[in-house]
């Protein structure tokens, strides 16, 4: 039997129906990450599935106990330690099992050092390993996390994101978490449900998502801002996609660049639409004719929910 089966779902804020017909599965030992733009309606959907919000229509099926880490984390003014067994007593664990299985957690987490620490001394970074670290030392069934890494600076997240991937994976239970990030849902999800207005818009393993999404709205969410027009389809591209290339088969204008850390991103005008891409090396300006030639892309008929630049 799988840990959570949805079926046909929806759930409302008030008079509002904010999730619709949604249908989801979560097998034992997998992490599903939920993926969408805000309003989405992501968190309420995690809501529903922990029991805080009632299911208005469909079916909802849950196969053992749910612990839910939620967006902020409040810790008692406590050790870290004490705070993490706090919440085993409250889950039931023996007392004599409480102190390894806090450590645990924490060392999963590489918090372990933090232990003995009050908790109200921690930066905002040490104070989230606490918090999921406490969700993964009580082992449920299935462990709900709701954007498990807002808040947080770039380095600070991208290593709790990756410590947090480690963990999950040495666990026995199932993962539903939502995220914000698209390099979140690829470091922690076995498989990615992309929400939009309330309603499932594509489901799968993340690389097969992102090299053949759905649609052309799909696709775009997933990062592809690049666009052509060619009769009565449009090429979809990613910045990985456009190389500029001297032996390049299109002539293409520079409009912008902008410098980034592992490069520069380059805006491009064609005759037939925007390319954009990375490009290493110094001196190219806006104005610039350059050649370049596609390297994928993902084609889709161009009527009107095609259409639209980002």
């Amino acid at each position: 039997m799988s840990l959570l089966t949805l079926q046909d779902v929806a759930v409302r804020r008030g008079r509002r129906e904010v999730v619709h017909d949604l249908s989801l599965v979560v097998e034992r030992g997998e992490t599903v990450a939920v993926l969408g733009p805000n309003g989405a309606g992501k968190s309420t959907l995690l809501e529903a599935v922990g029991g805080v919000l009632p299911v208005a229509g469909g079916t909802r099926t849950i196969d053992g106990r749910v612990a839910s880490v939620l967006q902020t984390p409040g810790l008692a003014r406590r050790s870290v330690r004490a705070n993490v067994q706090l919440a085993l007593a409250w889950w039931g664990v023996p007392r004599g099992q409480r102190r390894a299985r806090a450590m645990e957690a924490l060392e999963q987490l590489r918090a372990g050092h933090l232990s003995e620490r009050p908790a109200d001394s921690l930066s905002g970074g040490e104070r989230r390993r606490v918090h999921v670290a406490r969700g993964l030392a009580l082992r449920p069934d299935l462990l709900l996390l709701d954007e498990p890494f807002a808040g947080l600076d770039p380095e600070a997240r991208a290593a709790l994101c990756e410590d947090t991937s480690s963990a999950l994976r040495e666990g026995a239970g199932g993962v539903l978490v939502v995220v914000h990030d698209r390099a979140e849902a690829w470091a922690l999800a076995d498989r990615l449900v992309v929400l939009m207005d309330g309603r499932t818009v594509a489901a799968g393993p993340p690389a097969e998502l992102l090299a053949a999404p759905p649609s052309a709205e799909v696709a775009r969410f997933l990062g592809y801002d690049g666009e052509l027009r060619r009769g009565d389809q449009v090429l979809l591209t990613r910045l990985p996609h456009v190389v500029l290339d001297p032996a390049g088969d299109l002539d293409a204008t520079v409009v912008r660049t902008l410098p980034q850390q592992d490069g520069i991103r380059v805006e491009l005008r064609l005759a037939d639409g925007v390319l954009r891409a990375w490009h290493h090396e110094p001196g190219l300006r806006a104005g610039d004719d350059v050649r370049v030639r596609l390297i994928g892309g993902v084609t889709f008929p161009g009527g009107e929910e095609a259409s639209g630049e980002r």
